[in-house]
């Protein structure tokens, strides 16, 4: 249910951004987004374990919503650790499908120490999203379609939050068809890992600024940012607007109602267009979770001059 999902070239939008633009579409499964595949490779190894089948998360959302659901159909318990500004529409999903859901005070970084403290006193196996490396393995098929999908794709786009996207995906290509450009995109406003990536080295914030709850991190794991500077070409930063912007126009003109995590790859053409300008370009469509109405008030709001 969550692996080929579909994948197809979108003409329209393609034209107006001067490429041939691939979307792979990560939101037409039970969740909306594309962690399931990770979730799932982790659960059932995890039932399949001899310790205690209960597990534990951090989550804007995304990761606790197909945690649950693949928890929810191996008889795993699931707890999941989420700050209290969380989107209010993704915690009430994971309570629907039987996770267990504490708020704390504080950011996805204040949760991830919750959830580790949790998994410290063994109360839970510990899925952190890019350290735990079945979520990577199960971004990796992600590429792996797009891959087989396609005769070649000159350059992927993909959200950068945690990294399991980015370097899943990422360690595809870069083994099967290397000459395929990884661009892994994050906001001005939660720049962390991309600063990482910069200095090639750890480098944490204070704050995140960004509608894009899904990629909002402070603290970049060693591990991850290593993973990432074997795959990465380049990670640029992009704008609140162009983040709206490219809502827009994959609504408009691919029919297409996602998160603002989702719509990086389409900001990143909006703000750098000459770097993508007639090649074949594919961007991953990672979640579509979102507010009804804040999405309704992205879509009306004035444009940025």
């Amino acid at each position: 249910m969550f692996r080929d999902t579909p994948q197809f070239l979108a003409p329209t939008l393609g034209a107006l951004l001067g490429c041939e633009l691939v979307i792979k579409l990560e939101t037409a499964n039970p969740v909306g987004c594309f962690k399931g595949r990770g979730t799932e490779v982790a659960m059932a190894r995890l039932a399949r374990s001899s310790g205690p089948k209960v597990a534990v998360c951090a989550s804007a959302g995304n990761l606790g919503q197909a945690l649950a659901y693949s928890g929810r159909a191996r008889g795993i318990d699931i707890m999941v650790i989420a700050g209290k500004g969380a989107n209010a529409a993704k915690i009430e999903r994971i309570r629907r499908l039987g996770g267990a859901v504490e708020l704390v005070e504080g950011d996805i970084e204040d949760a991830r120490e919750r959830a580790r403290e949790i998994a410290a006193r063994g109360e839970g196996f510990l899925i952190e999203d890019s350290e735990n490396l079945d979520t990577c393995e199960g971004a990796g098929t992600i590429g792996l379609e797009l891959v087989e999908g396609f005769d070649r794709v000159d350059t992927v786009l993909l959200a950068l939050g945690g990294g399991a996207l980015a370097t899943g995906v990422g360690h595809v290509f870069k083994t099967l068809a290397p000459a395929t450009e990884i661009v892994c995109i994050q906001p001005k406003g939660a720049p962390a890992l991309a600063l990482s990536w910069r200095a090639r080295s750890v480098v944490t914030t204070e704050r995140t600024d960004t509608i894009a709850d899904g990629v909002a991190g402070r603290f970049p794991i060693p591990e991850v940012l290593a993973d990432l500077l074997a795959v990465a070409d380049h990670v640029p930063l992009v704008e609140e607007a162009g983040i709206v912007e490219g809502m827009r126009l994959l609504y408009r003109h691919a029919a297409l109602v996602t998160e603002p995590s989702a719509a990086l790859g389409i900001a990143a053409m909006l703000e750098d267009p000459e770097r993508y300008r007639g090649k074949r370009v594919a961007t991953v469509i990672c979640g579509a979770n979102v507010l009804p109405d804040r999405f309704s008030a992205w879509m009306q709001a004035p444009r940025s001059p």
